[in-house]
């Protein structure tokens, strides 16, 4: 499975493929989210500066929104890249 080439791409395969790239994306997003949030937080509490919550979280909702979109979508390009790298280029077994 893993030291041959990759066997013939499906539709089924393809669909599958993306939906489990951009789900990457996403959960990617909640970590990059998680991580710009207890950096906020804790610039803000050395600066002394009052933060202001928006449902349970520091950031604006504009940002919120924006990290889970570009989560979202680079997941699925990125899915869409390596599909084609490893399944119509077969750059994993060398082979063109």
């Amino acid at each position: 499975m893993f030291t041959g080439s990759p066997k013939n791409p499906t539709k089924l395969k393809y669909t599958i493929y993306l939906i489990a790239s951009t789900i990457l994306g996403i959960l990617l997003s909640f970590i990059a989210h998680a991580v710009i949030e207890i950096n906020y937080l804790n610039w803000a509490q050395k600066q002394g500066i009052a933060v202001t919550f928006y449902n349970g979280c520091a950031l604006l909702p504009s940002v919120q929104i924006s990290l889970l979109l570009l989560g979202t979508i680079g997941g699925f390009f990125l899915g869409r890249l390596w599909w084609h790298k490893i399944y119509i280029e077969k750059l994993w077994t060398g082979k063109k």
